[in-house]
This record gives structure tokens, C-alpha cells and sequence, in this order.
């Protein structure tokens, strides 16, 4: 079949893209507001950017009635947050933290998330994430503001947590991570089944 994307509507188009792209890696992301309110939300729309400099990416799609979601509001306002490494042991709470709540209610609450102090940051980690990035905010692009457009953040990675139990001869061991992917739908791909193949 062939869809020609000027024919579609925004929701066709989002279930092609997400339904055929896949696993994608999911960053957890907490923020903090200018009233010092903790958020959290995932985002499956994210990767690596940069090494040299270290910088990840994640774009949000927009809301269907239009604006910024919390974590980009809370990144423009105080430009800071971590990104969380979403493994097989958090799906559900993860999950948790999709519920589309009041900017003034904390999803670290409602999900009942322990928290621990970030390192460099000020919003907080997940106490329970194996792997996490601290970034701060280097640059906003927009590229629609309509409902179920897109706005992608570069950040800057700042300090890099990994449990010590991960470290394995200077590589993080991915069996042990055992890390989430987003499918379409409401489907998620767990890694615990790898395989691994040397380069040419």
C-alpha cells in the first residue's frame, strides 16, 4: 500500500509513523517548574544527537488542542532536567507517568516514583533508573505550532549516572539494562532477547 501524506490527516500520518518505526528508545524525562512542582513524562520520539559534543534530543508532538506540553514549558523556563532509561523493572510506572494531569500535580506522586538528588540539576532522578542523563537546555526547534505538530530540544549532557552493577569492562552491559522500546499503539518491545553480531 502507498499513502501519500498530503492526503492524510495528522492522526493517520502519526499511526504510520509510529506503527512502522520501531522499537524506538524512550527518554523519561523530569523537569521541574518555576514553582519548583517535579514532572515526569516519557517521550519515544528522542535519541543521540551529538558525542562531541554530548547532546540527546527529544521532540514532542503536540497537544491536539495546541501548546507545550509540561516538560517543555518547565525546560524554557528553568532549562534543566534528566533523561531516564526506561527498563523492563519501571514499564508499568512509566505508564503511570503518561496521565494527563495538571501542570500543578507532580506524576512523581501520582506514580508513586521514589526520587533521589540529581548530581548537576536540580530536578530529581528516578531513585530506581539504572542509566540517566542530566542535561541542561541548549536550543528549541519549532517546527509547528498546530495541534500534533512537533518541537524538538537539543540538550547538553551534563553528568551521566550508571549503576554500578552496569559497568562491566568499560561498556554498560545490555542484558542487564534491559531496556524498553516504544511500538505502536500501546505495544512496548523489551530487549531480553539479544543478539550479537561484530562489525565488518
Amino acid at each position: 500500500m502507498l499513502f501519500e501524506t498530503s492526503q492524510l490527516n495528522p492522526q493517520d500520518i502519526y499511526r504510520l509513523l509510529v506503527g512502522g518505526i520501531t522499537p524506538r528508545p524512550i527518554a523519561w524525562i523530569s523537569s521541574l517548574s518555576k514553582s519548583g512542582i517535579a514532572n515526569i513524562a516519557p517521550y519515544s520520539f528522542f535519541n543521540v544527537a551529538s558525542c562531541n559534543p554530548p547532546i540527546l534530543w527529544y521532540s514532542q508532538v503536540n497537544p491536539r488542542v495546541g501548546g507545550d506540553k509540561d516538560t517543555l514549558v518547565n525546560l524554557l523556563d528553568t532549562g534543566e532536567c534528566v533523561v531516564h532509561i526506561v527498563n523492563a523493572q519501571l514499564l508499568e510506572k512509566m505508564n503511570l507517568t503518561c496521565a494527563s494531569l495538571p501542570a500543578d500535580q507532580s506524576e512523581f506522586e501520582f506514580a508513586q516514583l521514589e526520587q533521589c538528588a540529581s548530581y548537576s540539576v536540580k530536578p530529581p532522578s528516578v531513585k530506581g533508573a539504572l542509566v540517566r542523563y542530566e542535561c541542561t537546555l541548549r536550543e528549541v526547534v519549532r517546527f509547528s505550532s498546530l495541534p500534533m505538530g512537533g518541537s524538538a530540544a537539543l540538550l547538553d549532557v551534563k553528568t551521566i549516572f550508571v549503576d554500578d552493577s552496569l559497568w562491566q569492562g568499560g561498556f554498560i552491559n545490555q542484558s542487564d539494562l534491559n531496556s524498553v522500546g516504544k511500538m505502536g499503539a500501546d505495544f512496548y518491545s523489551l530487549t531480553s532477547n539479544l543478539i550479537e553480531l561484530s562489525r565488518p
